[in-house]
Order: C-alpha cells, then sequence, then structure tokens
C-alpha cells in the first residue's frame, strides 16, 4: 500500500513555492529539497545547480531525482480540515434548503444508505481519488454512524496513503430520523470507542490515519451524550471535531435545547469537548464572548466558505478571527460545500473576506498569499500536524504536489483544446503572477502529481519525472 511503500532517497529540483508566514510566500525559481528515504525533508536549498547540489551532498549522487520545469512548481499538500466523506454522493444537491432542511432531505438518507458496505466502497474510494486528484494530502473525515462503514473509510486512506482524521458520527436525539441515530449514550460510546481502537490498529502509529471522535453538531446530541463523549475523547487522547455556529436558526435551536448554556460555544465547554485538539466547523456567527472562549481553549476553526454561501448561513468573519489570534484552516464540507477542491475553498475564502469588507472595511479582505496559508500551514495546525507538514522545511516530512501550467503557444491555441487546464501561461508572468493566475483559475487538470511522506500517492498522464 502507498502508505508503507519503500521509497528511496529523492531530490525534487525546480521551482517550489510555499507560505513561511501568514502574509508571505517563498517562490524559489531553482531549488532542491532531498527527501529521505523516510520521506523526511533533509535540506533545502535555493538558486542552485543540481551539479552542486551532488558536491555539497555526495551520499546523495545516487538519489532518484523528479524535475519540475517549465511554467511548473512543487508545492505543498492541501489540508481539507473538514469535510463528510458520506455525502460525496450528493455533491451539488442542495436545492433550496438551509442547513436544517438540506440535513433532512438530502444528508440523512445517503449517510444511513452506506450500512451497505459495497456502496460505502464506491462512495469512498471515488471522494478519496478526487480530493487526491485535487492536491489533498490530509483530510478530516466525517463517515457515518455505522462502525465498518466508518473503518473502511479509515482503510481506504491508509491503502491509498492519505493522511486522514476519521470519525464516526455520533447522534442520539430526535432531531436525526429514527432509523438513523444512536439507540443510546452507551451505543455511541461504545461504538465509536470501537472505531477509535480499529483504527488505532491498522496503523499504531497514527503516521497516516488517526481516529477523531465527532458528535455530529450539539443539537444532534443530548447533554449526557455530548459529556460521554468528551470523556471518551480524553480518556483516548484523540481529537474532537464537530460543529458550531453554522445558522441562525441552528442557534436558535441549540439556545433552547440547551438553556443552561450562555452560548452555542459553552454547550461544548460545559460537556468537556471544547480543547485544543477541537476542530469548529463553520463558526460564522460566533459573539465576542465565543470568540474569546475558543481563543482560551485554543481550539481551531475549520473555515468552509463554499458551504457558508451555499445553504447560505453566512460570511465568517476570517480577518477578526486572525487578528484575535484564533487557528484557522479551510475545508471543503462536502456535500454542503460543491468541490472537493481546497484550491476552490482558497478562491471562496477571498471572496467571502470581500463580501465581509463591503459591509466594515478593507481591512477584512484576505490576500492571496494568506489564503494559501490558510490551505497548508493554518489547516497543518487546525489537525496537529504543524511540525510534520504544511511547508518545505528540513525535519518535515514531504506531502506536496507538482503544479503545472499552461503554456500558450506562439500565435494562440486555434482548436480549442485545452488539456493543461484553464490556466494560460504568455511567458511575461512572474514567479507571483503565476501563482496568482494559478490560485483564481487553476483546477485539478494542474495538479500533475502528488506524495504523502515522499509516496506517490496520485498522478496523470502529465506527470514526468525529468
Amino acid at each position: 500500500m502507498a502508505a508503507s511503500a519503500s521509497i528511496s532517497k529523492t531530490i525534487y529540483f525546480g521551482a517550489f513555492i510555499h507560505s513561511i508566514s501568514l502574509s508571505e510566500l517563498e517562490i524559489c525559481d531553482k531549488g532542491a529539497i532531498g527527501v529521505d528515504s523516510n520521506g523526511v525533508i533533509k535540506f533545502v536549498q535555493r538558486d542552485i545547480e543540481l551539479a552542486r547540489v551532488y558536491d555539497e551532498h555526495a551520499d546523495w549522487k545516487d538519489a532518484e531525482i523528479v524535475k519540475v520545469g517549465g511554467n511548473g512548481f512543487f508545492f505543498p499538500g492541501f489540508i481539507d480540515t473538514h469535510t463528510h466523506a458520506s455525502q460525496h454522493a450528493n455533491t451539488g444537491l442542495f436545492g433550496k434548503t438551509t442547513l436544517l432542511s438540506w440535513l433532512s432531505t438530502y444528508t440523512y438518507p445517503m449517510e444511513s444508505s452506506l450500512s451497505d458496505l459495497p456502496k460505502a466502497t464506491t462512495v469512498y474510494n471515488n471522494f478519496v481519488s478526487r480530493t487526491l486528484s485535487h492536491g489533498t494530502t490530509t483530510c478530516a473525515y466525517y463517515g457515518t454512524i455505522h462502525v465498518p462503514s466508518t473503518n473502511l473509510l479509515a482503510d481506504i486512506c491508509l491503502a491509498r496513503g492519505q493522511r486522514a482524521l476519521v470519525g464516526r458520527v455520533c447522534m442520539n436525539t430526535d432531531l436525526s430520523p429514527e432509523y438513523y441515530r444512536d439507540v443510546s449514550v452507551e451505543a455511541a460510546t461504545k461504538d465509536s470507542k470501537a472505531s477509535i481502537d480499529y483504527i488505532r490498529s491498522i496503523d499504531p502509529q497514527g503516521e497516516i490515519v488517526l481516529p477523531i471522535v465527532t458528535p455530529r453538531f450539539a443539537p444532534s446530541c443530548t447533554t449526557e451524550c455530548l459529556t460521554a463523549l468528551g470523556a471518551l475523547a480524553h480518556e483516548e487522547k484523540t481529537h474532537i471535531q464537530t460543529h458550531v455556529s453554522e445558522n441562525k436558526g441552528e442557534i436558535d435551536l441549540v439556545a433552547s435545547m440547551f438553556p443552561d448554556s450562555s452560548s452555542y460555544t459553552d454547550v461544548y465547554e460545559t460537556t468537556g469537548l471544547l480543547t485544543s485538539k477541537t476542530i469548529l466547523a463553520h463558526a460564522v456567527h460566533l459573539t465576542a464572548d465565543e470568540i474569546a472562549l475558543v481563543k482560551k481553549r485554543d481550539a481551531k476553526i475549520a473555515h468552509c466558505p463554499a458551504s457558508n454561501t451555499a445553504i447560505t448561513s453566512g460570511c465568517a468573519p476570517i480577518r477578526h478571527f486572525l487578528d484575535a489570534g484564533l487557528t484557522v484552516g479551510l475545508g471543503t464540507d462536502v456535500s454542503g460545500g460543491f468541490s472537493p477542491s481546497i484550491l476552490e475553498e482558497v478562491r471562496q475564502a477571498i471572496w467571502t473576506s470581500r463580501f465581509v469588507a463591503m459591509n466594515t472595511s478593507d481591512a477584512s479582505k484576505l490576500s492571496t498569499e494568506e489564503a494559501l496559508y490558510l490551505a497548508t500551514r493554518g489547516g497543518a495546525a487546525v489537525v496537529g500536524l504543524e511540525k510534520k507538514v504544511g511547508g518545505f522545511e528540513v525535519g518535515m516530512e514531504f506531502d506536496a504536489q507538482m503544479i503545472k501550467l499552461g503554456d500558450v503557444k506562439q500565435g494562440g491555441d486555434q482548436e480549442g483544446v485545452f488539456e493543461e487546464g484553464p490556466v494560460d501561461i504568455f511567458g511575461f508572468e512572474s514567479g507571483d503572477e503565476k501563482v496568482q493566475k494559478w490560485v483564481y483559475a487553476g483546477d485539478d487538470r494542474n495538479t500533475v502529481a502528488v506524495w504523502v511522506r515522499g509516496r506517490l500517492v496520485h498522478k496523470t498522464g502529465r506527470f514526468t519525472i525529468a
């Protein structure tokens, strides 16, 4: 399997780009990244010829060479901090619904049907392939309430070599249909523990796949269930993922169901679910007190701009969150979101910040550099992997994608066949301008190869090593 495949020392030679801070990209036109047989970056050199790399690293002369030239570059793998693998087959289906009606109309019937393992195999295999094809090397996945189906998703991620946090979804209130809910608090914790144990049995070191405790969202669980899941996460030392303040109707529902809590976020605080390992999806309508509480507990935010627009939830004030010191990454939130692409979320995050700016000030806008940071280093921090992935630094593991952009030939195309994707490079563009064209017009056709821990996990016909 890709996760454990044997690899040799490899030098990745050519242009590379990565975030070195929230507001700054490093664009190196000619560099060398040396990755050892464990997938760990051993050296990063800039403005260098290959011959000099050999001179300075004599024991790497037999290393494999992977080159990117022309309008190509290496970029860190994307990190999707929030998505529902079980909803993949519904992608693009949300009609005229808002959150609560969308759940009952589309989501619960689809998720329930994945108790059928052949169907789940088809959906999960396809979704993991889709996310990898878009350069996503790490994903925080929601499964279903079914243990076998959730375990299957973990198996597929491990086999394909994609880093993943995989969670069995928990819900025990009558907000969920009777045919698709936990029968008791005890069943919710027992089945969650079973999935945790299984995931740890297939990847004991947690190098690729990790379990994550997953209460769907506060209204889907009783106080007793939330408290039991908080205790389980504490005992098992797992991450936690859930939703918060996505939609105003949902917030009103939470207030009515949990009258003793001062806010939606406080529900998680009082049940032991708000920790430094908690991923809170959406957070569109957090109050000032909630932002302060999230900061105090060092919980993390998964910003899902495409989904928030699609089901008319609102525009999360990400600049305000960043200024407040919150840790933020991006999530596709399929199938509320319409695309498995984090690059699409980069665009949507920028557009959403501009919608916020229309009602506040230009200070609310996110730059291209900032949105790419959220897609990589920001996301790594959300899922607890900031020391391992998100950039090209010595000691980090090589999670990366090779990007190739279209080269406009002399005289221009006259046939209308653009196999290299939608990005047109005419030859006058600077490195920064190439990045901007990729961000605003690129798609999976530009992602020609993807690596996780130095293992090749996806490639297209346009990938060559020299």
